[in-house]
């Protein structure tokens, strides 16, 4: 049998192999001598190797991937930035960053959010604080990414004050983040897993007459319906129709086989007959 090797092939042998990288590398060797690899096949080989920790491997596939004048994308960038991060590689996440346009890439808002997350996954908050503000000075606009990624880790931490005096400070300056502060801090404190302080929120902001976002609901919602607390789901749905949420269908779904399960099937009904006058 003829196989031609491609692009297309080598591709799929090597998402096929993702999770042996010495057969990858090798096989990649061996490919490159029957075709011209193009930067798509090059970054499938750079992901792989960086998460499995083959850093000397990597860098030499970047190298190779230079000499024949192709250049990284900003997203393989970013991954191997963050991918420093989660290994607690802060100096390497940052030497990256800052020699990204030598590797052919703009320092873009993906690229800032990139080493963001690297230093928040080591805890260094303030470090990076001060990045953001750097990215402003150069003029990029920070996105929902931004403040996601930064509320998220001090959530995570426990450093709800620094959070909130970090949404309040961004505001004053005019960035207001792309979702309401308190929606941010509503899903910080749900990825952070603290469930209660999550739910005072929610109370404390329907008693003040404002409702989350209906993606912030649902994922509260969600959470709280995991831990058998229906009736306060329930509850919390008709407090805040009534000051004027729209449930999507998303929202049902998550409520009618909650109500069900826990025997509620009049409300499990009325659930039903509302999403249907609602289309």
């Amino acid at each position: 049998m003829n196989l031609s090797v491609n692009s297309e092939l080598v591709f799929c042998v090597l998402r096929s192999c993702s999770n042996s990288p010495t057969e990858s590398l090798r096989f990649f060797s061996w490919a490159c001598s029957h075709y011209t690899p193009t930067s798509v096949e090059f970054e499938e080989l750079v992901k792989i190797l960086i998460l499995h920790r083959k850093y000397e491997s990597m860098w030499k596939t970047i190298q190779q991937m230079q000499k024949q004048q192709l250049s990284l994308s900003c997203d393989t960038l970013s991954f191997i930035i963050e991918e420093y991060g989660k290994n607690g590689l802060i100096d390497r996440a940052v030497e990256v960053f800052n020699k990204s346009t030598n590797l052919g890439c703009k320092q873009t808002v993906s690229v800032y959010n990139s080493l963001l997350f690297a230093l928040c996954e080591v805890k260094m908050f303030h470090g990076a604080y001060a990045l953001i503000r750097r990215m402003i000075r150069k003029g990029e606009v920070p996105d929902k990414r931004t403040y996601t990624v930064l509320v998220n880790g001090w959530c995570s931490s426990g450093k709800m004050k620094e959070a909130q005096d970090f949404l309040e400070d961004m505001s004053k300056k005019g960035f207001n983040p792309p979702v309401r502060g308190r929606d941010l801090l509503i899903e910080g404190l749900l990825n952070a897993g603290y469930l209660e302080s999550a739910k005072k929120m929610v109370r404390r902001m329907t008693k003040e007459g404002f409702v989350p976002d209906i993606a912030t609901f649902n994922s509260l919602v969600e959470t709280i319906c995991k831990t058998e607390e229906i009736d306060f789901c329930i509850d919390m749905y008709h407090s805040v129709c009534k000051l004027g949420l729209c449930p999507d269908i998303n929202t049902y779904k998550i409520l009618i086989p909650a109500a069900s399960k826990v025997g509620r099937i009049d409300e499990a009904f009325r659930l039903l007959n509302n999403s249907i006058e609602q289309g």
